[in-house]
């Protein structure tokens, strides 16, 4: 059966789009990270409250809109047939990356030139020109895309060797019981560390840009999104059973972190071993992130669609425009983060003022992009 709009998803999607924005605002102001421009130097507190919101928010958000994107997709297929659903997918997906690999993100090099936070051998000429001569997709934010594009080939690929549809079930089962959700996180967590003896955190696959070390999670959300469809899991999840998740991961990111971090050496300086590699900290870490990471999952989409399942003219506008705002975010990011660089704020405080204007300032931009004749197809 058809499954109605799930408003609810659409507004939590957005908060991600939000997120997404503010980790990578926060890297700018000293959160720990990679991002194309960092205001240094950040004093201590700054460095470890941004750098906890990062730990946080990086433990759930991108295997989040991993979910929510799967969610979708074999409603997508069922209803477009192979042929229709690739095409659409190509025109969604692909154009966008094209458009970011080989004319924003090139040319989003020029201010930070200009503004002497990217260093420069030779003229941004020939910068430009090893630029193209190299292979290389998915640069900056848009590895997301690219791997939703590898998603969507793949499960057509799948669908058209199985040939019943991916359609809701009749009797969708038993929800997996508190259990099941833990021993799945903890399965998570030690793939993830398993993952991170070879590729520590930070590592990514070159011409593809794939941050391979977190994708254990994001590979299980696509594939959890899918069967959360089929079994119309965010729809049945139980009340009660949101609120126990919320309050676990409270626990895990207000007690259970500071303390791993502060055994692990990391209030020190010594944040190495987290990040990969045959340390207990890097155990550790990749357990309490992929466990935190479930919880706040769950948590939130059973508090979404009791609390938020509406939408105003205003939260109605933003999530209609969070893929625009996401493929432009990051020009927006740097070109006003380059504007004020010069004002001397308190790191902290410059970030939360910064995100009070850059987050509207994006969503703005997005719809506006939305709205032009050949963008309103795609986007």
């Amino acid at each position: 059966m058809a499954k109605s709009r799930l408003l609810f998803v659409d507004n939590l999607r957005t908060l991600m789009i939000v997120l997404v924005i503010l980790v990578h605002l926060s890297i700018t102001y000293g959160g720990e990270g990679s991002w194309f421009y960092k205001e240094r130097p950040a004093d201590t507190l700054t460095i470890t409250v941004l750098s906890f919101f990062n730990a946080v928010t990086q433990s759930y958000f991108m295997g989040l809109l991993f979910l929510l994107a799967a969610y979708f997709t074999p409603g997508a297929y069922d209803r477009k047939g192979p042929r229709q659903f690739l095409r659409d997918r190509l025109l969604r997906l692909g154009i966008p990356l094209l458009v970011y690999e080989f004319v924003i993100h090139p040319l989003q090099a020029y201010p930070l030139i200009k503004a002497g936070a990217l260093d420069l051998d030779g003229s941004f000429g020939e910068l430009l020109v090893g630029y193209y001569t190299s292979f290389h997709i998915g640069s900056g934010p848009l590895w997301f895309v690219e791997t939703l594009l590898i998603f969507a080939v793949l499960y057509a690929i799948l669908r058209l060797a199985h040939k019943p549809a991916a359609k809701v079930s009749d009797d969708p089962g038993r929800l997996p019981g508190p259990g099941a959700i833990l021993i799945f996180g903890a399965t998570l967590g030690v793939l993830t560390f398993a993952v991170r003896l070879r590729l520590p955190i930070s590592w990514a696959l070159g011409f593809l840009n794939l941050q391979l070390p977190f994708f254990v999670q994001y590979i299980a959300m696509l594939i959890i999104g899918v069967i959360a469809y089929r079994r119309d899991w965010l729809v049945r999840l139980p009340q009660q059973a949101g609120k126990m998740w919320l309050a676990l991961a409270g626990v895990l990111i207000f007690i259970v972190f500071p303390v791993l971090f502060t055994a692990g050496g990391a209030l020190r300086g010594d944040v190495a071993k987290f990040l990969g590699g045959c340390h207990w900290q890097a155990f550790a870490y990749a357990m309490w992130e992929q466990i935190t990471g479930v919880t706040v999952m769950v948590g939130l989409i059973v508090l979404f669609r009791e609390r938020f399942n509406r939408q105003g003219r205003l939260t109605k506008e933003a999530s209609a425009s969070s893929y625009a705002t996401y493929i432009l975010h990051a020009p927006a990011l740097i070109l006003f983060t380059l504007g004020v660089r010069n004002i001397a704020i308190y790191p902290l405080l410059k970030f939360a003022l910064v995100s009070l204007v850059l987050v509207p300032l994006c969503f703005a931009l997005g719809a506006g992009l939305r709205r032009l004749p050949l963008a309103r197809q795609i986007l």
